[in-house]
């Protein structure tokens, strides 16, 4: 868990919470309350100058490290882990303030004073009533600012006055000749102080030019949120370590689900504070509305989230997380301080609601000039593609990504349907190569994409276990639509709890006898074979003893039943088997290992549920934001609240993405994932309900709001509850004991 992704970047804050651990250390920081609300540099400030840690982002030229933003952002993700007091993050601001400005020579020499080891702050538009008077020499600046953080023990102050045609002026202040009143602050760890200014003179020697007054804004918050992000993980660390050393009534607290799945979500949200800080400081070079939607997504999911990590994580301490001894309340109340500095978390999502209305974040991963020839052969297969049609309904659903014809099977034929399995079934294509499909597919919209539905987590296992003449016999019908799947492994008393089933396996001759009764099976009715497990050996240990059965749904003995569900359709299904035989060929590897085979489709499952983040669950609010009414203010924050975690949900799975191109191992992003993708949905049906009023009342209106409401059990628990994917993160993620 890190706002970076690189190791480098990572070792950067390493770097600094191990000169934190030399210089820093927290018992002398609390000796030090005092002289730092008083502005007093900390004795170590000239060591972290020399180290270079404030000026990583500032050009060589000027005395830099010449790094980027996420270079800086590991160091100060690291200065919000360990508590680092001082006034670092105003300074680096400061310094990415400056560096929006065009190159004169006023913005060279403030970005040595910066990178000579001035510690600056920086007042905003809209942090002050600073106006600039035009004299015939310069500019006369006047006024005064809110609470700046750093203002205090700053050297330097960069300030934006407004002048009386409407613009901006940003001019470099020397704080010694400013008045600087000081407030007592929230955060003992860093100075806090009002700034006025009475005809203070302003030459050209003083002026930056250029600096765009949004995007100041915006960079910021993003920096801001890399520091609440270093919060976030100390406080996975602390809670993950109290919970592993206390102990209740004889046992390890971390044991108690309660507190595993308190501390999961901990993780999760953490994760997407992660996300949303790093997809923030790499939209700098993106438009100003894209920039503005990922400075907004990390203001609301990684800063003014940050103060309740901080107290969820004091409820998983207990008594002793609330006493001043304890180093909790120094992060509680920066976290705090942080999120009000960046103003109200509601006007942010105001903000980020009127622009996704319309318009979305682009999360394209730019894969430049890679992988050429393979481009060019993917793109004739598809313009061929696009001269066909399909001219058969899809056997899974009346939709056009399962329709069935010669436009599916020439894209089928190709290996493109699913490209990373192996060929002739795929085309082994690496994550860089499935990137390269998906933006060709993006290219054709009137090409629509197949889908194999619920047989994509189904065939994997056929790819890694069927004998080739059982894959020959079944993959490719069902990659040209003209075989349905389903899969038969809940049952009424094993749901969650999967290893618990019941359906028996008898071997007989030539094959298996199977009784049972499985429960909540998608598409039974459509289906022409289903993915079966079964128990084979009643004496072994649970997990152990089970076979994995491909099934042909038309043998003797299967009688499917629907289930009405509260929509009144029929999707799920029990499936009742009495005497089914079962050939010994449609047995997926040993008889009793089919366990492992299981735990591979429900990953499958996982990360297609994770990727429902794509579909657009708030359609009703997102009209209801788009028209004039009374409730359209309503609506507009409430999908931006919304929107901001979608977005964070999105940058993981960017990230996760970036990393699989750079070679790493799959993480655990799918669990995260499937945890965040089912607290999003019930806070958009939440929230819609609690916005469209009476429109509620009606079942097939439009924009539609019961039907997708009363349909969303089956997202929420498809794949596996939340609740078990909490335990997952719990026990898999976090290492806490299981007893």
């Amino acid at each position: 868990m890190s706002v970076t992704l690189n190791a480098e970047q990572r070792q950067l804050g390493e770097s600094l919470r191990q000169f934190a651990g030399r210089h820093a250390p927290i018992a002398d920081t609390r000796k030090a309350f005092d002289a730092l609300a008083e502005g007093e540099l900390p004795p170590w400030w000239d060591s972290l100058v020399a180290n270079g840690f404030h000026a990583i982002h500032l050009p060589e030229q000027c005395g830099g490290q010449g790094g980027g933003l996420l270079d800086v952002a590991a160091v100060l993700e690291a200065a919000g882990t360990v508590s680092l007091p001082g006034p670092l993050l105003p300074t680096v601001i400061a310094g990415a303030a400056g560096l929006l400005a065009e190159p004169t020579p006023a913005r060279e020499e403030y970005l040595r004073a910066l990178a000579a080891g001035a510690p600056a702050s920086v007042v905003l538009a809209g942090q002050s009533d600073f106006v600039a008077r035009r004299t015939d020499d310069g500019w006369l600046i006047s006024g005064a600012s809110d609470v700046i953080s750093g203002a205090r023990s700053a050297h330097l102050v960069l300030v934006c006055a407004r002048c009386d045609d409407g613009t901006d002026l940003w001019t470099v202040v020397d704080a010694a000749q400013a008045v600087i009143r000081p407030v007592t602050g929230t955060d003992l760890l860093t100075d806090l102080a009002t700034i006025t200014l009475a005809d203070h003179p302003a030459s050209s020697d003083d002026i930056l030019t250029g600096i765009d007054p949004e995007r100041a804004e915006y960079l910021a918050v993003g920096l801001a949120a890399a520091v609440c992000a270093g919060i976030a993980g100390w406080c996975v660390e602390a809670a993950t370590a109290h919970l592993h050393s206390r102990e209740q009534f004889g046992v390890r607290i971390g044991t108690f689900q309660a507190l595993q799945h308190q501390a999961a979500m901990l993780l999760v949200n953490a994760e997407l504070a992660c996300a949303a800080a790093w997809d923030a400081l790499r939209a700098v070079t993106d438009s100003v509305e894209q920039q503005r939607i990922a400075a907004a997504t990390a203001a609301l999911t990684a800063v003014a989230q940050c103060p309740d990590l901080v107290f969820d994580t004091l409820t998983m301490l207990g008594a002793i997380g609330f006493t001043w001894e304890h180093d909790l309340h120094l992060y509680w109340r920066r976290a705090t301080s942080i999120a009000a500095s960046i103003g109200a978390a509601t006007e942010w999502s105001r903000r980020l609601g009127e622009l996704t209305v319309t318009q979305q974040r682009d999360f394209t991963v730019d894969l430049g000039d890679a992988e050429t020839e393979f481009r060019a052969g993917v793109a004739a297969t598809l313009d061929a593609a696009g001269e066909l049609t399909n001219d058969g309904p899809g056997r899974q659903g009346d939709y056009p990504y399962f329709e069935t014809g010669p436009q599916r099977t020439l894209i089928a034929e190709a290996g493109l349907i699913a490209p990373q399995w192996p060929a002739p079934w795929g085309r082994d294509a690496t994550p860089l190569q499935q990137l390269i499909i998906i933006e060709e597919f993006a290219k054709r919209p009137g090409l629509v994409r197949p889908s194999l539905g619920i047989a994509e987590w189904i065939l994997p296992s056929l790819v890694s276990a069927a004998p080739e003449a059982l894959q020959q016999r079944l993959i490719p019908p069902t990659q040209r639509g003209e075989l349905a799947w389903c899969q038969l492994f809940s049952e009424p008393g094993a749901g969650s709890d999967l290893a618990s089933l019941t359906t028996r396996a008898v071997k007989v001759d030539g094959g298996w006898r199977i009784n049972g009764h499985k429960i909540w099976t998608s598409a039974a009715q459509r289906a022409d074979y289903g993915a079966l497990l079964a128990r084979t050996d009643p004496a072994a240990p649970k997990h152990r003893g089970i076979g994995y059965f491909i099934v042909d749904m038309r043998s003797p003995g299967i009688e499917v039943q629907p289930i009405v569900m509260a929509t009144g359709a029929a999707e799920f299904n029990e499936v009742f088997l009495t005497d089914v035989f079962v050939p010994d060929e449609m047995l997926l590897g040993e008889p009793t290992e089919g366990w492992q085979l299981a735990i591979a489709t429900m990953a499958e499952e996982r990360t297609a549920i994770s990727g429902y983040v794509e579909h657009d669950r708030a359609v009703a609010l997102r009209a209801i934001a788009a028209a004039p009414g009374r409730s359209r203010d309503d609506a507009l924050r409430a999908l931006g609240e919304l929107d901001a975690y979608a977005n964070a949900i999105r940058a993981l799975g960017v990230r996760e993405t970036i990393r699989l191109l750079d070679g790493e191992g799959i993480g655990a992003s799918s669990s995260i994932a499937k945890v965040a993708m089912n607290v999003l949905l019930r806070r958009t049906f939440h929230a819609t309900l609690a916005t469209v009023g009476r429109l509620a009342m009606v079942a097939d209106s439009d924009p539609a709001v019961v039907e997708p409401y009363l349909l969303s059990p089956a997202e929420l628990i498809g794949g596996g509850t939340k609740e078990i994917q909490l335990n997952i993160i719990a026990q898999m993620i976090l290492g806490l004991p299981r007893k």
